[in-house]
């Protein structure tokens, strides 16, 4: 699925957050969005995953305007991956990726053995099947988010927005959950913080500043020492490993 987001404006009060920011990501493209804290990443994905409607500007899935789309196929198309997840209830961890089936269902419709069979291979390709009858709220941060991924899985979407994704995650698994988004074939939309992660992952990179986007590329292009001196304020040095794998080095 192809996503484009074109010269969107969000403010709040007076003071204006997203200046004009457009992005395209193609057909099984991922993308990633980086920049300092503050910059408008979070408010740009969420006015693609449509928890924010921009004041100006629009957001397209396959040539289709979002705010057109009933929310229901949307959900269809894309599946979000968000930094904070909480639930007023005590919902087990199966009952939590079941929620991703619910843009499948009519209206009381219940879930049926098929909606069952892919939320037990979505905790199986996450590694949390184990869990399935756990509280979701008795698990750490790390276990919830790759929950959240499950249940992200169990929609069945050609599309994934994640926000931060690698919070709360330890090394082995930051590597394992960005390899499996990479593997799905899927349109991939993702903030990260972590710049060699983007680096190694992403097909190609916007860098956001102060609500608007100060470069785009890939990433050869985009993490130069002089970029990253300009958005960060910190010297870097980049290298290429044995095996041509790009790495940035803090000075």
């Amino acid at each position: 699925m192809e996503i484009q987001a074109e010269n969107l404006h969000v403010s709040f009060s007076a003071k204006e957050i997203l200046k004009g920011v457009s992005l395209a990501a193609g057909r099984k493209e991922f993308v990633g969005i980086i920049g300092p804290n503050g910059s408008g990443k979070s408010t740009l994905l969420k006015c693609i995953y449509r928890v924010l409607k921009p004041g100006k500007g629009a957001v397209y899935l396959d040539g289709q305007e979002l705010q057109a789309m009933s929310v229901k196929s949307s959900a269809k198309k894309m599946a979000v991956v968000s930094q904070h997840n909480y639930y007023n209830f005590d919902f087990s961890v199966r009952e939590v990726v079941l929620m991703g089936r619910s843009p499948h269902k009519k209206t009381l419709e219940r879930d049926n053995a098929e909606d069952f069979r892919i939320v037990e291979e979505a905790l199986k390709t996450v590694k949390m099947e184990e869990f399935a009858d756990r509280s979701f709220s008795t698990l750490s941060g790390g276990e919830q988010q790759r929950v959240i991924l499950a249940r992200a899985l169990a929609q069945q979407t050609p599309a994934l927005i994640l926000d931060e994704p690698t919070n709360h995650l330890d090394i082995t698994y930051q590597l394992k959950l960005l390899k499996l988004v990479k593997s799905l074939q899927v349109t991939v939309i993702s903030a990260l913080h972590d710049l060699n992660m983007a680096a190694a992952f992403c097909d190609k990179i916007y860098v956001m500043k102060e609500g608007g986007i100060a470069a785009s590329g890939t990433p050869k292009e985009v993490l130069t020492s002089g970029l990253i001196r300009e958005i960060y304020q910190v010297d870097a040095e980049i290298v290429l490993d044995s095996r041509g794998n790009m790495h940035i080095l803090f000075v």
